[in-house]
């Protein structure tokens, strides 16, 4: 059976009674407390989660994959497992691509990863792949988030990696930045700040949300 896909529907705008920098802080303590919680998505569900978020995954880019590299990440903490989509695609011999941060101020890069290939403790607690393993320029990009909104605009931990990295990647040519989230961590609306990536979709382990072209 196909996955429930939800359309974007209008393009949601920030209010202005705070900086978007204070709603941003807002939202951010918000949704951390959410995802953390005991009765949230993440300890009630975290282990078939992951799994239905491959499915989910796989179902809406059935028709990228093939020949295509795709940048995952590795999860921390109570973010949703992506480990089972790496898996499945590195099943499917599609190649899969794990970050790499070269300063505060850059973008992200991605080396190839599989499973079973040895990961480097980095900043943040971050597990990034050895230094010796190629570099790769991704067709697909999954974008860890705190929040997402029916506008496609996500929020992510403050540091302004991803927006960085989609900026720089769009600026080389097309891509397909998914946000992966749980269900719970959509939000009426997320604050835009100038220079802010909209996603072209949100995969969560329950739906599909595909941007409007």
């Amino acid at each position: 059976m196909a996955p429930p896909t939800n359309m974007f529907r209008t393009l949601i705008l920030p209010t202005h009674t705070e900086s978007p920098t204070d709603e941003k802080q807002a939202l951010r303590r918000r949704a951390l407390a959410l995802r953390a919680n005991a009765h949230a998505a993440h300890p009630t569900r975290s282990q078939e989660a992951g799994t239905a978020l491959a499915e989910m995954f796989c179902h809406a880019l059935a028709d990228r994959l093939a020949d295509s590299a795709v940048a995952l990440y590795w999860p921390m903490r109570d973010e949703i497992d992506v480990r089972p989509l790496i898996i499945r695609l590195a099943e499917m011999s599609v190649r899969t691509a794990l970050p790499v941060m070269t300063g505060a101020t850059n973008p992200l890069t991605f080396r190839v990863w599989v499973p079973g290939d040895a990961l480097v403790a980095a900043a943040f607690g971050v597990q990034e792949p050895a230094a010796s393993a190629p570099r790769v320029i991704p067709d697909i990009v999954a974008v860890p988030l705190l929040a997402f909104d029916a506008a496609g605009h996500r929020l992510g931990y403050g540091g302004g990696y991803y927006d960085r990295t989609l900026r720089d990647l769009r600026s080389r040519g097309k891509i397909v930045a998914a946000g992966i989230a749980y269900d719970e961590q959509e939000f009426a609306a997320v604050p835009v700040h100038t220079g802010d990536e909209i996603l072209d979709m949100v995969i969560t382990d329950r739906r599909v949300v595909v941007a409007r072209k």
